[in-house]
């Protein structure tokens, strides 16, 4: 009886403070956000001006002008992993930029 009763506080603690864990984790617990807060939260690869580009760890004014015009050379990127085709941005760069950019294709292509 003792353990249902646990069980059951358990469970109603739970439901009471699950709405909060948002406020709480926030990106400490992967999916918890919408994808309308991930897209906020990153920079477009296709659309970036270059002070949105410099706001990235680890690019400063030269790299946002070399992804600049790699996206103009190339018309744009298609996948996020183009970003590494940018002289300067190795496969160390890469990963810890890839959780901050998005590339969002057109939707006829």
């Amino acid at each position: 009886m003792r353990r249902k009763l646990v069980a059951a506080a358990l469970c109603v603690g739970l439901l009471v403070l699950a709405p909060h864990a948002r406020a709480v984790a926030g990106p400490l617990i992967p999916g918890l956000q919408s994808a309308e807060e991930d897209r906020s939260e990153t920079v477009e690869l296709n659309t970036a001006t270059a002070s949105e580009l410099r706001t990235l760890p680890g690019v400063g004014e030269r790299t946002a002008e070399r992804i600049i015009e790699y996206r103009e050379e190339h018309g744009g990127f298609e996948k996020i992993e183009d970003l590494m085709n940018v002289r300067g941005i190795g496969e160390k760069t890469f990963l810890r930029l890839r959780p901050l950019v998005r590339v969002d294709l057109p939707a006829e292509r």
